[in-house]
């Protein structure tokens, strides 16, 4: 199911738009719930595509990390699957505004869903060279929940949801294909032992508030099929000691530079 593009001009207090990438990207997306912030550039950042490949965004909420990518890499497609029906409108308004209608498209769809529903959406068991995701990582036994649905829908995990979105990812891509995720770095191991049966070829990069403070988050790619032994390469640091943004977290979040996993 695909949305026709929202009138250009359409007052709504419970609407902002937004600049990201230092404004090279513009994005409509709810005031309240769940927000574009760094975790979707970084995430879009690390993903090593190239013109004339073909991605999905699962969870796209309103299209940050599948657009942002789309936008580093000429002549990507991009496919953005997102559950939700207002967001998955505002992903397709959002991808008309900044001129990438002609290779993103929207597709309201519930990840978990089987493969005969993907497949009547258009989208083709293996057909993917690229698969990006952000999945709701909270576990509501160890970190309070959000009081706001949106928020709450978007970031609290329940039973299986990690699990759902690697088997969708291994019946996307093709042979060899990567899947790019970004999670938190405290629970990095229910994200190993969900790839085990699918994926290899693991490497990590692991993303630092500042120099002295443990990871927060961390970006993972893994190579359906891939037997390669696990790599882990050094952090991005996002602030220096006194709280200024790095520039190499400048060159990414502002200037949309690709993460460098060495060996791309």
């Amino acid at each position: 199911m695909s949305f026709a593009p929202m009138p250009a001009e359409r007052p709504n207090a419970d609407i902002t738009d937004d600049a990201v990438l230092g404004g090279k990207l513009r994005l409509l997306q709810p005031r309240r719930g769940h927000r574009v912030g760094h975790d979707a550039i970084l995430l879009a950042a690390a993903v090593p595509a190239r013109l004339g490949e073909q991605a999905v965004d699962l969870g796209a909420g309103v299209g940050g990390a599948g657009l942002a990518l789309a936008w580093r890499v000429s002549g990507l497609g991009v496919t953005l699957v997102e559950v939700d029906p207002p967001l998955a409108t505002l992903a397709t308004e959002n991808a008309r505004r900044n001129g990438l209608d002609d290779r993103v498209s929207t597709t309201a769809l519930d990840v978990g869903a089987p493969a005969r529903t993907f497949l009547a959406a258009g989208i083709t068991p293996g057909s993917s060279d690229h698969v990006v995701m952000n999945p709701p990582f909270n576990d509501p036994a160890r970190h309070p929940a959000s009081p706001d649905a949106g928020r709450r829908k978007a970031h609290v995990a329940g039973r299986g949801t990690l699990e759902s979105f690697v088997a969708a990812a291994a019946r996307l891509l093709s042979p060899r294909g990567t899947l790019t995720m970004i999670w938190r770095a405290d629970q990095l191991a229910d994200v190993m032992a969900a790839l085990t049966a699918d994926f290899g070829g693991v490497a990590l990069l692991p993303v630092h508030a500042h120099p002295d403070a443990p990871a927060i988050r961390v970006l993972v790619r893994a190579r359906k099929g891939g037997r390669a032994p696990l790599e882990m390469y050094p952090g991005l640091i996002l602030t220096d000691a006194s709280g200024r943004p790095t520039q190499a977290a400048e060159a990414v979040l502002r200037d949309g530079a690709a993460l460098d996993f060495s060996g791309d």
